[in-house]
């Protein structure tokens, strides 16, 4: 888009480079202030808005531009695209839609005989315009008169087709509203199948929706459903029981076609209806067509059918039990073919027919891992449920999925010809590999005997041991596994690892310290990941502290700390900082590796050159001062001051963010507060008796927190200042209690504060700073207009960027440089 020229005396045009997140904020007890030691008074009182229609009548050049648009020759597609959107949102008031109506302008701009015969009409701008000015317009019962005789609505029938995706998207949404709103104040009884006693519009409406599904077409057939789908999914009112009642047979027409037409949109348009009240009525016919539905598609269509069937509450028990069929039916084709058992009888037995499931899993490779993939998806979303099948079949399923997980890896040896075909199909299929291991891990939050779990610690070592595994399946393994030792571990008031789990993780630690020396990044980096989170939860037991020492797991993570990947450095920060928080170290325990490890963080934020490192240093620096560390403990003013220096130079704007949150910690350990009062939960050995609160201030002073806090009060991107604010909001309230403090530093001179607001702002240009005593910081906390600041850093730059003043702006800005300049502003 063209950059605007301003005319002169008009606002200047926003600023395109970045600007301070804080241009204003207020005295809490003065004028406005615009920028440290500028301020204006305040503004006076707004007067009553004018209505719309003497909005018209005192400004009728307004209605000689909606006239002038009405000769397109003159016009460009831009301005008549505004005109078309003004004219709708005049006439959304009724007053106004009359005093338009009378001069056929309405007609002219809408009707069927004016918009559509533009030349301007080829652009979809101006159809989009069109549409949206109708959708404004279409809010009173004048407009359904006027859109009934206009012909504007069979203009929006054609546009269902538009090649624009975006106003056919918008046609269609539109004929939605017309028929709610025509509907709205019509008695539920007073509708008849027929139709005959349906509103003009609605009749309308209905009537192009019931032609358009007895097409042959399937285009047409997709755009009905679609409309009805977008009906029953926004309208619940008592009127779409007839409305069902009457397209009810032909949607079941559909059904009767070969093959059935817009299958996707049919599915959509059925789930819709059945989560509105029409599936509660008596009779509706919804529960058979539902159940035809799914004996008619394909496995690979009927999928998303059977679990949003299953999702539905209070759904039909022989409904229930056909879906769940449907989804199980892939995984028993694989049992069968395998000559495995097929589960519990009566449950994955029988459902349904299981020979066309058998045909799509040989049929080609392609056809096998899209079905196996959706099925195993869908099952993994519907275990979570709470109307999931009652008894879960865990055993089933696992065996499944194992044998899956064997297919693909090339180790099952086939004893059928269709399990020979299966392996051939899937033996190296990462993306069924991928699927597979996903629902794996949601399999570990049932209950599984203990010959069960030793095959899945089995079948994933494996995946992590194959030198054949991508990256992206040895992420997936990884998560699985972690997934697995957790909930085997959750009992609760018992963390301790089992034997079996034990003499697993003593087999693992070799496979992952062969994966910390692979040349992928990607699989370092998922190696190093799971390491966290293992550590995280483990590193307190003597067995699993034992375990990963045997190994050279710690080396290998602190010689990562300087790998060419950002990314896998980020991550062997995080994870040598985890295991350093529980004294797992490369070298044995003591106080010189602690510090050896605090040095070479402090070297990565300062010299390393991108960010997430950086932010990963910042985290770990965090977590240490929440817990206590040991190399954070003997001096920690220094350690915090050092941290805050290199911090505020970081040209990362999350960086800066993550240095307010170690100030904050630290804020919250100083003065002592509780887990209740501080979303910060401090060690109970660290929770002492809070330090008297004229030292804190000097402290915050001497370090200096409260330098580096509002110099990101004044930080150009809008997180850091949010954040910046958060802090100085709540260390004001900390800090109230300072009555004696209070009192010796009375009430700020205005001209003062003003002047340290503006030695700050100097500051953050690089100018140096004194000493600020702690009267001074209270002056500056107690001055700032904090509350009201935080409100506009909530606002997004949007109530900015759209404002009528914006608009205006733009508008004023294009006069007299159209032809060289002309910006698309709406």
């Amino acid at each position: 888009m063209a950059t605007s020229l301003r005319s002169p005396g008009c606002s200047p045009p926003r600023a395109l480079g970045r600007q301070c997140a804080c241009a204003e904020f207020q005295r809490a007890d003065g004028p406005t202030v615009l920028a440290p030691g500028v301020a204006v008074s305040p503004r006076s009182p707004k007067r009553a808005p004018r209505s719309s229609l003497q909005l018209l009548q005192d400004n009728p050049c307004l209605v000689e531009l909606l006239s002038h648009v009405l000769k397109p020759q003159d016009v460009s597609p831009g301005v008549l695209s505004f005109a078309l959107r003004l004219a709708g949102i005049f006439a959304a008031q009724e007053d106004c839609f009359q005093y338009l109506e009378q001069g056929q302008l309405l007609l002219g701009l809408f009707g069927e005989a004016g918009a559509l015969s533009w030349t301007a009409w080829n652009v979809p701008g101006v159809r989009s315009g069109w549409i949206q000015g109708l959708r404004a317009l279409a809010c009173h019962p004048g407009a359904l008169h006027f859109l009934a005789y206009s012909g504007a609505v069979d203009s929006v029938f054609s546009l269902q087709g538009d090649p624009s995706l975006f106003v056919a998207s918008a046609a269609s949404q539109l004929l939605v509203h017309i028929l709610a709103l025509s509907l709205q104040d019509v008695a539920p009884g007073a509708l008849h199948p027929e139709g005959s006693t349906w509103p003009a519009c609605a009749q309308k409406i209905v009537g192009h929706v019931e032609e358009s599904l007895r097409s042959t077409a399937s285009p047409q057939v997709t755009q009905a459903l679609n409309v009805l789908t977008s009906t029953f999914g926004r309208c619940h009112s008592p009127w779409t029981r007839a409305l069902w009642g009457q397209l009810s047979p032909l949607v079941a027409h559909l059904l009767e076609r070969d093959p059935i037409p817009a299958i996707h949109s049919l599915v959509d348009l059925l789930l819709s209806v059945a989560r509105s009240p029409v599936f509660s009525a008596a009779a509706c016919g919804l529960e058979e067509m539902l159940a035809q539905t799914l004996s008619r598609l394909s496995p690979m269509q009927a999928g998303p059918l059977a679990l949003g069937t299953l999702k539905l509450q209070n759904c039909p028990q022989a409904l229930r039990a056909q879906a769940f069929g449907v989804l199980f039916q892939p995984l028993v084709c694989i049992l069968k073919a395998t000559s495995q058992t097929d589960g519990p009888p009566g449950l994955l037995d029988g459902t349904v027919d299981g020979s066309l499931t058998v045909d799509v899993l040989l049929s080609s490779k392609s056809a096998c891992a899209g079905l196996l993939c959706q099925t195993l998806a869908h099952l993994a979303e519907l275990q979570v449920l709470p109307q999931s099948l009652s008894p879960w079949p865990q055993g089933p399923l696992l065996d499944a999925v194992i044998t899956i997980l064997h297919l693909c890896d090339g180790s099952e040896a086939p004893t059928s010809s269709a399990e020979g075909r299966l392996c051939g199909t899937l033996v190296g299929c990462v993306r069924v590999q991928r699927a597979a291991l996903d629902f794996l891990g949601t399999l570990s939050q049932g209950t599984s005997p203990q010959e069960s779990v030793l095959r899945v610690f089995a079948i994933l070592l494996k995946s992590l041991e194959s030198p054949e595994s991508s990256p992206t399946v040895l992420k997936k393994a990884f998560q699985a596994t972690l997934r697995w030792l957790r909930n085997l571990c959750k009992t609760p008031g018992c963390s301790d690892l089992s034997p079996d789990t034990l003499l697993f993780l003593r087999e693992l630690f070799p496979v992952l310290q062969k994966r910390l020396c692979s040349p992928c990044w990607e699989v370092r980096d998922s190696a190093l990941e799971f390491l966290t989170h293992l550590s995280s939860h483990w590193g307190g037991q003597a067995d699993f502290r034992e375990a990963l020492q045997a190994s050279e797991v710690p080396t290998l993570t602190r010689q990562l700390l300087q790998d060419p990947e950002s990314y896998v450095r980020a991550s062997a920060i995080a994870a040598a900082g985890q295991l350093s928080g529980h004294g797992l170290q490369a070298v044995p325990e003591n106080q010189q590796a602690q510090q050896g490890l605090l040095e070479d963080l402090m070297h990565i934020l300062c010299t390393d050159s991108e960010g997430f490192p950086r932010r990963a240093v910042l985290q770990v620096f965090t977590k240490w001062l929440r817990d206590s560390h040991t190399a954070v403990v003997r001096d920690t003013e220094r350690f915090v001051a050092t941290v805050l220096q290199a911090v505020s130079q970081d040209l990362d704007w999350e960086v800066r963010v993550l240095g307010l949150e170690l100030a904050q910690v630290f804020l919250a350990q100083t003065l002592g507060w509780s887990g209740a009062q501080c979303p910060y939960v401090v060690s109970l050995h660290e929770a002492t008796s809070p330090s008297p609160c004229p030292e804190v201030l000097r402290t915050l002073c001497r370090l200096p927190i409260f330098e580096f806090a509002l110099h990101a009060l004044f930080d150009c991107d809008r997180p850091v200042a949010q954040k910046a604010c958060d802090f100085l909001l709540l260390l004001r309230d900390k800090v109230a209690s300072c009555s004696g403090l209070l009192e010796a530093a009375g009430s700020p001179d205005p001209a003062a504060v003003e002047a340290i607001l503006q030695k700050w702002q100097e500051g953050e240009q690089g100018q140096p700073l004194g000493t600020l005593d702690p009267e001074a910081m209270l002056a500056v906390l107690r001055s700032l207009d904090l509350e009201g600041l935080q409100g506009r850093l909530a606002r997004s730059s949007d109530h900015v960027e759209k404002s009528p003043q914006s608009l205006l702006q733009d508008m004023l800005a294009t006069v007299g440089a159209l032809d060289e300049n002309e910006a698309d502003c709406y």
